[in-house]
C-alpha cells in the first residue's frame, strides 16, 4: 500500500518528484538492489509479527486488567472497540504520510509508536492513561496495516500472492505467540500483569531497526538525483499543464470497493471479538485461563499456515467466493459449538474459529487483486480498511454489553454467528473478478 500513493493531492511543478523506496532501488547497483530487496522482506515479517500482539496479549490478560484498573464490562467492551476506532480513523491518514515522508519512513515511526505505547501503557496508573498509551501503539499498528499491501503490491509486483502470504502468516504468528505465552511469561516475571503487557515493547522495537537503513537510502537518492531527473523518470506520473496530477479514483463509485470494505469490516468484527472475550469465553466456562490462553492461540495460529496457503490459492482463482464460504461455514459451526459446549469441544471450536478467521488474509489478497496500478491499491487499501474498521467497532463493545446485562455469552454468541451471514454474502461479491478502476470514474 505504498508510494505513488493517491491523487487526490495535487502539487506545483516546483515541488521536488516524490518517489517510493522500489523506484530508488531500481538507480542503484544490483548487488544493493538485492541487499535492500531482503532488508525489505525482514522488515515486512518484523513489522507483521507487531500488528497484533497490543491487542492478543490484552485479550489474554483483560481480567487481571480490569481488576486491577477497576474497568466494568461495558468498559472493557470499549476498550475492545478501540483498535478497530483507530485503525479506521488513523489508517485514512497512511497514503497521505506516505505521499509525504514515503512508506518506509511511515512504517519505520509506526513500529516506534508502537513500541513506546506497549512500553507507557501498563504504568499508566489510570483507565485514561491506559486508553491514551494503547492508542498510541494502535495509531503505529494503523498506518502500518494500510502500507503493507502497497508495499508488497510495489516491490513484489509479480509475487503479490506469496509475500501477501507471508506477510499474513507472520501477522498470524505474532497474534497467536502473544495470546498463548503472554500468561506463564507473566507468571515467569512474578505475576505482574504490568510487566507481562510491557515485554511486547521489545519486539516492536526490534521491528524498527530494518526500516531504517531504507529511510536513509530513499533520501539519499532524492538528494542526489531530484535536482538533475525528470519527474518521469522517477516513475512519477508527470503532470498536467497546471502541475497537478492525474485524478485519482472515485473509489466510492466502485461496488467491489463497498463490498470488500464491508467484508474487511465484519470478517474484522469477529476477529477482534475473539481477541478480545475468547479467552474470557472459555474462562468463564470453567477453562483454566493458562488453558484459555492457549485456546486463543489455537485460533490464532491456525492462521499461520492457512495465512500463507489462501492468498496463492486465491491468486489462482479467477473468483473466490468458495474460500469466502468455506471460511464462513467452519465459523457458523465453530460459534454453534462455543454456544452448546464451550469447554467440552473446546479445542474443536477453537480450531474451527481460527480456520474461519483466516478471512483476513484473503481480504488483504483481495485488496491487491482488484486493483490494477499501485495507486489503485493505495485507495483501495485505504477505504476498504477504514471503512470496514470503522464498520467493526460496535461489535466488541456490543458483546461486552450484552454479557454484562444477559449475564452469560448466549447472546454475544448469536450475535457473532448471525454476522457471519452478511459476511459470506458481501465476500462472495467481493470476490468477482473486476478491478476498481473499471468501475470508478475518474475525476476531471
Amino acid at each position: 500500500m505504498m508510494a505513488g500513493m493517491t491523487g487526490e493531492e495535487t502539487r506545483t511543478a516546483m515541488s521536488p518528484p516524490i518517489r517510493s523506496s522500489a523506484q530508488d532501488a531500481e538507480l542503484q547497483p544490483p548487488a544493493t538492489r538485492a541487499w535492500m530487496t531482503r532488508v525489505v522482506i525482514i522488515g515486512i515479517v518484523l513489522t507483521a509479527l507487531n500488528l497484533r500482539p497490543a491487542i492478543t496479549s490484552l485479550g489474554a490478560l483483560l481480567e487481571e486488567v480490569r481488576d486491577g484498573l477497576g474497568m466494568s464490562g461495558s468498559f472493557a467492551g470499549l476498550l475492545t472497540s478501540v483498535p478497530p476506532l483507530c485503525f479506521a480513523v488513523f489508517g485514512v491518514m497512511a497514503p497521505r504520510l506516505a505521499r509525504r515522508f514515503g512508506p518506509a519512513a511511515v512504517v519505520c515511526a509506526g513500529m516506534v509508536a508502537i513500541a513506546a505505547g506497549l512500553a507507557i501503557r501498563p504504568f499508566a496508573g489510570n483507565t485514561a492513561g491506559f486508553l491514551v498509551a494503547s492508542a498510541l501503539a494502535l495509531m503505529g499498528i494503523a498506518v502500518s496495516n494500510v502500507l503493507m499491501p502497497v508495499i508488497v503490491k510495489r516491490w513484489f509486483p509479480d509475487r503479490v500472492g506469496s509475500m501477501t502470504g507471508l506477510y499474513s502468516m507472520a501477522l498470524a504468528l505474532g497474534t497467536a505467540a502473544a495470546a498463548a505465552v503472554t500468561v506463564p511469561m507473566t507468571r515467569a516475571l512474578g505475576g505482574s500483569w504490568h510487566a507481562g503487557l510491557a515485554v511486547w515493547a521489545g519486539l516492536a522495537a526490534v521491528a524498527v531497526l530494518p526500516w531504517i537503513p531504507l529511510v536513509r537510502a530513499r533520501g539519499t537518492a532524492l538528494s542526489r538525483d531530484a535536482a538533475s531527473t525528470p519527474a518521469s523518470a522517477h516513475g512519477v506520473p508527470p503532470t498536467s499543464a497546471a502541475g497537478q496530477e492525474p485524478s485519482a479514483l472515485r473509489i466510492t463509485r466502485s461496488r467491489t470497493a463497498w463490498a470488500l470494505a464491508v467484508f474487511f469490516g465484519l470478517q474484522a468484527t469477529a476477529a477482534y471479538i475473539t481477541m478480545g472475550w475468547m479467552a474470557q469465553i472459555f474462562r468463564d466456562a470453567g477453562v483454566p485461563a493458562g488453558t484459555a490462553g492457549l485456546l486463543l492461540a489455537v485460533t490464532m495460529v491456525m492462521g499461520v499456515p492457512l495465512a500463507f496457503v489462501i492468498p496463492r490459492l486465491a491468486t489462482r482463482l479467477p473468483h473466490q467466493g468458495p474460500i469466502v464460504v468455506a471460511l464462513g461455514v467452519c465459523g457458523l459451526v465453530g460459534y454453534a459449538g462455543l454456544y452448546l459446549a464451550p469447554a467440552g469441544g473446546a479445542w474443536a471450536w477453537a480450531l474451527l474459529l481460527g480456520i474461519a478467521n483466516c478471512a483476513f488474509p484473503l481480504a488483504l489478497t483481495m485488496v491487491g487483486m482488484r486493483a490494477r496500478t499501485g495507486a489503485g491499491v493505495a485507495q483501495l487499501s485505504a477505504f476498504a480498511q477504514s471503512t470496514g474498521y470503522l464498520i467493526s467497532i460496535p461489535g466488541p463493545l456490543l458483546v461486552g454489553v450484552l454479557y454484562q446485562h444477559s449475564g452469560g455469552w448466549g447472546l454475544p454468541i448469536a450475535l457473532m454467528a448471525g454476522l457471519m451471514i452478511p459476511q459470506i454474502v458481501v465476500g462472495i461479491l467481493a470476490g468477482r473478478d473486476r478491478t476498481v478502476e473499471d468501475e470508478a470514474a475518474r475525476r476531471r
